[in-house]
């Protein structure tokens, strides 16, 4: 296993629709195994495929101990009394954070890397999670769900920022002076 490059705001990639994965090959596994890897080694809790440079419509998701491989997810059903508002952090956009509004539970379809479709329920967190990477899937960022205002400081703080994280980042999050880890990246 190998821990890959995450891609930061600014990379086209980001930005893509990604492609559904027809067929699960060791290939396709052992991109699995390095995106656990680099997204723990990076202390998320979810990595999507665009986030390391590929188009496939690929997630992981750990969330206290939660394990959860994305192939091709969908959200089927949204639960709840109505939305919540949490903070939301991404490795895509080191050290930027922002309020998000989101439904307070939802549920997706996906397969896992076996090739088993199953449905799961989140809330809280780990729902959070499930929305955050499928918006990457999307093509959306977490930034694209706050005010213009707020948008616009973030953006602000990142273009001062992201000269420590040129087009791409290898650090592993603690070895980042003066950095605290949010539970919220993702």
């Amino acid at each position: 296993m190998s821990i890959l490059d995450i891609r930061v705001l600014g990379d086209p990639v980001l930005r893509r629709p990604t492609t559904p994965v027809i067929e699960i090959t060791d290939e396709l596994r052992r991109l699995i195994a390095n995106m656990y890897e680099t997204m723990y080694a990076a202390e998320g809790i979810g990595l999507a495929a665009p986030q390391v440079g590929r188009s496939d419509r690929l997630a992981v998701v750990d969330v206290e101990g939660a394990k959860y491989v994305l192939i091709n997810p969908r959200i089927v059903s949204t639960k709840g009394p109505g939305k919540e508002i949490a903070e939301e952090g991404c490795l895509s956009i080191p050290d930027i954070y922002g309020d998000v509004e989101r439904p307070a539970a939802v549920t997706i379809l996906a397969t896992d890397e076996n090739g088993n479709e199953y449905e799961a329920t989140g809330s809280e967190l780990l729902g959070r999670c499930f929305q955050h990477e499928i918006d990457h899937l999307d093509g959306k960022l977490f930034i694209d769900y706050l005010s213009p205002l707020k948008r616009k400081a973030a953006l602000s703080k990142w273009e001062k920022a992201k000269g420590e994280y040129p087009g791409s980042i290898r650090k592993v999050r603690s070895e980042v002076k003066g950095e605290h880890h949010h539970e919220t990246e993702m």
